[in-house]
């Protein structure tokens, strides 16, 4: 048994294809050890936990320059055939790893441009999310809405091919201006004092939302100053529109991204508390359907 195994070894020695991957599979398995030692360590020291994705991600990046490093360092002496034979097989490459070499140029699109960065909301085709991670073929968002309502979680992870970054329409809802505009509508009967309705929805408004349109008027300086667009009225706006039916109003606003649903629950609340305040002032527009009974003897 000790025979073969010097034996063995002596094979090992003297072949050069083994030596080489044997050193690379040493190489590997330390760099591998070492990583996950850090990453061990840094969620105990670590408490933010965008600092420790951030400081993940680039542990992760350096692994995988040191595999690189190390296959190099190993064939250094080889580059000039390794160099050929990849020229010849890089057309066959190409064309079967198309959607992956698309995918690694797209993220570093998405890394050069921040077109997206972790933590924007956005929309990517048909999907709706927060973006949770951004990897080098692949970029996972969060779902929103689609079966819930509003912009809330559904509990779902969807991952997009970074190609996406050239063949879909990303809408930003966070990036250069992170506030958007809503719009609800109230219709009051027509006998109601419009004019009393519209000051009440006016200063719910303003209560309510003041604050947003303070704070979005800076993003908007700085949107200005990089894109061409005009300036923007942000500060809460009440309309009416009427038919024979009744008076309708829509309240317009600026709201951040994020408490779109919230708010909007805040200023319904609101509005019902004041309209109750003006009782056969400000009445609710309802539907009503009156049916009459026509007995056959009456008709006759």
């Amino acid at each position: 048994m000790e025979n073969e195994v010097i034996l063995f070894l002596k094979e090992l020695a003297e072949s050069d294809s083994l030596r080489r991957l044997l050193i690379i599979f040493i190489g590997v398995v330390i760099v591998s050890i070492i990583s996950k030692i850090i990453l061990k360590n840094l969620n105990k020291k670590v408490r933010s936990t965008d600092n420790k994705y951030k400081t993940r991600k680039i542990i992760n990046l350096f692994s995988y320059i040191l595999f690189i490093a190390i296959v190099l360092f190993v064939y250094n002496d080889k580059l000039g055939n390794i160099g050929t034979a990849m020229g010849v097989a890089g057309a066959g490459i190409a064309f079967a790893l198309q959607e992956v070499i698309i995918s690694i140029a797209g993220w570093v699109n998405i890394v050069t441009t921040n077109a997206v960065q972790i933590g924007q909301r956005v929309k990517i085709g048909d999907v709706k999310g927060d973006i949770v991670d951004i990897g080098v073929l692949n970029t996972t968002l969060m779902e929103i809405g689609d079966w819930v309502n509003g912009d809330l979680y559904n509990g779902r992870i969807v991952t997009l091919t970074n190609s996406f970054i050239f063949k879909e329409k990303v809408h930003n809802y966070s990036s250069e201006y992170p506030f958007l505009w809503d719009e609800i509508t109230i219709p009051i009967r027509t006998e109601s004092d419009y004019h009393t309705a519209k000051k009440v929805f006016a200063d719910v408004a303003n209560e309510v939302c003041g604050d947003f349109a303070d704070r979005s008027r800076k993003s908007w300086q700085e949107l200005a100053n990089k894109f061409r667009v005009e300036e923007a009225n942000v500060n809460p706006v009440v309309t009416l529109v009427f038919d024979e039916n009744w008076i309708t109003f829509t309240i317009r606003y600026i709201v951040d991204y994020k408490n779109r649903r919230s708010t909007k629950d805040v200023m319904f609340t609101k509005i019902l508390d004041e309209i109750a305040k003006y009782d056969a002032i400000i009445m609710i527009g309802t539907s009503t359907l009156e049916i009459t009974n026509i007995h056959k003897n009456d008709a006759e």
